[in-house]
This record gives C-alpha cells, structure tokens and sequence, in this order.
C-alpha cells in the first residue's frame, strides 16, 4: 500500500468542517456512509448511531476490528440570558480557557444554524479593570450571538433554545513544513487514516488475511462509543485514535504513538510487542507511551465485558482536546503501520 498524505489531509479537511459534537453527529456519518458506498465497501449502522464497515478477509472465522471516533468536544445552551447572550455546558473533558475567543455555531432545532463567538462576560479591556484575574468558567463564559439579539425573548424569537448543540469552528490550516493544525484532530485525524486504508485496499484488490471491521463510533468523547456492536468472532480490537503531547511524555508529532497503559490500565501486552516489532521490521518511526488522564473506545469495550485483545495507537497531537496540531510524518507512519498490521498474523 502507497501511503498519499495528501489524501489523508484532504479527509482531514473535509471532516473537520463538518459539525459533530457527541450527540449530534448524524451529518458526519452521513459523509461516512457515503464514503463506503462509493468505495463499495459494506456496513451497517448501529442504534447508537455508530457505522461498522465491514472487508472480509481469508479467515472469516477470527476477526479483527479497527475504530476511530468521528465525534468531538462541544457544547450546548444552558442559559439564554437577558441580554441576549448564551451560556454554556461543555460536552466531553476540556476546560473553558482552551475555547476562549473561539468562534462557533449554534445549531438551532429547525436545522438553522448562528454564529457566534465564545467569550468571557467580561472582556472589554476599557470597561472591566481585571478582567485577567477572572476565573475562565461557566459563570463568565457567554456565547455573543452575531445577530441583533437585545433580550432573550429575541433569541427564543428566532429559533434558539436550552439545549441546542453548539459546535467550535476548526481553522483549519496546513504549513509548507507539512504540520497540519485544526480543532477536532481528535479523532477525525484517524478517522482520515482508515478513510485511505479503506480506499486503498478497495482500489488495489488488496486481500486482507482476516475479516476485518472499520467501527466509526460516535460517542467516545462521552465515553461509550465502541463497546457495543463488535462481532463476536472478534479477536483483536485496536482503537485508532491520537497520541498525547506534553512533559514527560514520549509521544511527538512526527510517529505514531503506541500505548501500553491509559487510565483503564494497561493495553494487551502481546498486542503491544507486537506493534513495536512491525514498526521496527518495516523501519516505521514510532513512540512506546503512557497516557493517565486518557480512555479509549477499547479502554471503554474491556470495561463493558468485551472477550478481546484490545491495542491503542495513533498519530501524535500536540495541545490535546484546546489548539490541536499534528505533522504529515505522523499520519504516514500510523497508516504505515496499520497497514502492516492489518496483512501480519494475529498477536
């Protein structure tokens, strides 16, 4: 298999500007879904909502399952205030320094959608004197609709309501030195990755050794999105999702990043080895790593009971779930080594 990180990125792009905060992410399984038709690559959706493609392979009695998770962090109206204003409850773990100054949009029930900018209350420099010292929380932090909004009725007037999804806008940008920047690289980065494995066993006839299934979840950012619907004959589950960047970490943004431990404990040892041994065999750039404030769709499977050997690999993001932002090296080593591992023995 030809690695092409210019399709990889291209996949990138698309998704990240497609609006999926976990609980609302009907529109990119949608291009998910039309993605497998057009590469004539069978599935079924679940009803969580989650999309399980299917390849079958020369062994149709042991079967793999690789996933990756198309929804991401978001939020949701808590509060229209009186003047016209939103406030927020945050979907899935970050903190509300890391949107501060963001732009985003409104999703309203009508299908209608606002732009806005999430920002602190009180953040007019010439008006609020400490306006640093103030905590960056859900007291503060207010959305500023872009419309002429002068009081809640306004806003209930037009459409918007407690409970409508608020999505962050990705600026998505890509440097000539190959660094790929963009909110929602976790995980629509690895969502990419299969995207083009996909595509390219389909083009080139490629015959895997085993039944393999491709699980699109959509609910990991909350904690639960692949532990239901895997195959039984599924012995191998291995969660595709990032490698996290910081001090006294292993991980950068230039190999894939394979876990040997998360907050659920530690990964499948022999699946483990035997990622490393690929990655050296075929000279892949790669990173043994422990990440302890981090779960997985396969942390989330092994707590819900599922009999498998569970693995967890990806390409390294740097400023996890805030100004995420990955290199072009990274994204070809894990899809290197996916591929190698999807054509290797069992571990």
């Amino acid at each position: 298999m030809q690695v092409e990180t210019k399709e990889i990125v291209s996949f990138i792009k698309e998704l990240v500007h497609i609006p999926s905060p976990s609980g609302n992410t009907e529109a990119a399984m949608k291009f998910m879904t039309s993605f497998l038709e057009e590469n004539q690559v069978s599935f079924k959706k679940t009803n969580k909502g989650a999309v399980i493609a299917t390849i079958p392979g020369e062994d149709e009695s042991k079967h793999r399952l690789l996933t990756a998770h198309v929804d991401t962090l978001g939020a949701m109206v808590k509060e229209i205030k009186s003047d016209g204003r939103l406030k927020l409850d945050l979907i899935g773990g970050f903190y509300w320094n890391t949107i501060e100054g963001e732009y985003c949009s409104i999703h309203t029930n009508s299908g209608k959608a606002y732009s806005g900018t999430i920002m602190m209350h009180q953040t007019a420099a010439h008006v609020y004197k400490g306006m640093n010292e103030l905590k960056r929380d859900e007291k503060n932090m207010v959305v500023r609709v872009d419309e002429e909004f002068h009081s809640k009725k306004d806003v209930e007037k037009a459409g918007i309501s407690v409970g409508d999804f608020v999505s962050f806008h990705p600026r998505f940008e890509q440097s000539d030195s190959g660094f790929v920047k963009s909110r929602h690289l976790d995980d629509k980065a690895s969502v990419a990755i299969l995207m083009h494995v996909i595509k390219q066993i389909k083009t080139h006839s490629i015959k895997l050794p085993y039944t393999t299934h491709f699980l699109i979840s959509n609910n990991e950012e909350i904690g639960y999105g692949g532990n239901s619907n895997i195959p039984t004959e599924t012995i191998e589950y291995l969660a595709v999702d990032m490698g996290a960047i910081g001090d006294g970490q292993a991980t950068d943004e230039f190999t894939v990043s394979i876990c040997a431990k998360d907050s659920g404990g530690p990964y499948h040892f022999g699946l483990r080895k035997h990622l490393v041994n690929l990655a050296e065999k075929h000279g892949i750039g790669y990173k043994v790593d422990i990440y302890p404030y981090y779960g997985s769709d396969a942390t989330a499977a092994i707590r819900a009971g599922a009999d498998i050997v569970h693995g967890l690999i990806g390409p390294g993001i740097d400023a996890s779930h805030a100004f995420e932002r990955t290199h072009i090296k990274s994204l070809k080593n894990t899809a290197e080594l996916i591929h190698k591992y999807l054509m290797s023995p069992l571990a």
